[in-house]
């Protein structure tokens, strides 16, 4: 098992009256499975992929990533574990706009001492960035931008794949390309996905869908 999340309850300071934005939520997800959550804005998507990926801490319950128990770890041991095994692609593109193509892909490989240049050039060919290499972010499209960040993120080869809305910002032919272009090198990497959607078209591509309700998986 990859991702075992066992009871696990988050509040927000000030948020008490409404009550927890996750209540007692329990899921798992075995390595190189895709699965998607969905519910409605607010029903607590994110705040439970940001706990999967050890970016947030919960107030009880327990999340263990691959075997380690998140609830124990420092932050220093948080952010080394997420070096080691996850990857994020977000709504937002989030590239950086002082580097090129090429090196906003191989920037979070080179932080993890990861920097492998014959994957990344595979990972540009794969997604159609070839002749882009040299651009800067404002030179590209929406689509093309969200291909970077897709890249970034398996230039690490993660073993989780935490994808947040990663189509949210594109019409939707470009977000069935992205997408198709995301789940190939997800699968041929054997990552596992664990995807927060609206799109009830998107959820139907994967292994498992699970729904969120007023904390609670429904």
């Amino acid at each position: 098992m990859l991702l075992d999340v066992r009871s696990v309850t988050k509040r927000y300071p000030g948020t008490d009256a409404a009550g927890p934005v996750l209540d007692g939520v329990t899921l798992s997800m075995d390595a190189g499975q895709t699965l998607a959550l969905t519910g409605e804005s607010g029903s607590g998507k994110s705040t439970l992929l940001h706990l999967a990926g050890a970016l947030d801490r919960f107030d009880s319950g327990e999340i263990h990533l691959d075997g380690v128990a998140l609830s124990p770890l420092n932050d220093t041991e948080r952010a080394a574990l997420r070096r080691e095994k996850v990857a994020l692609v977000f709504q937002q593109f989030n590239l950086i706009p002082s580097l090129t193509v090429q090196q906003n892909m191989a920037f979070h490989a080179r932080i993890a001492g990861r920097d492998d240049p014959d994957r990344l050039a595979e990972l540009i060919e794969r997604l159609g960035l070839d002749g882009f290499e040299t651009r800067y972010p404002e030179q590209l499209s929406g689509g093309q931008q969200q291909r970077v960040a897709i890249g970034r993120a398996l230039a690490l080869r993660p073993r989780l794949l935490l994808a947040d809305e990663p189509t949210g910002n594109l019409d939707e032919t470009t977000s069935a390309t992205v997408f198709d272009l995301m789940l190939d090198l997800v699968r041929d990497a054997g990552a596992a996905l664990f995807l927060v959607t609206h799109s009830q078209r998107l959820a139907d591509r994967l292994d498992r869908q699970l729904h969120l309700s007023n904390g609670r998986i429904a």
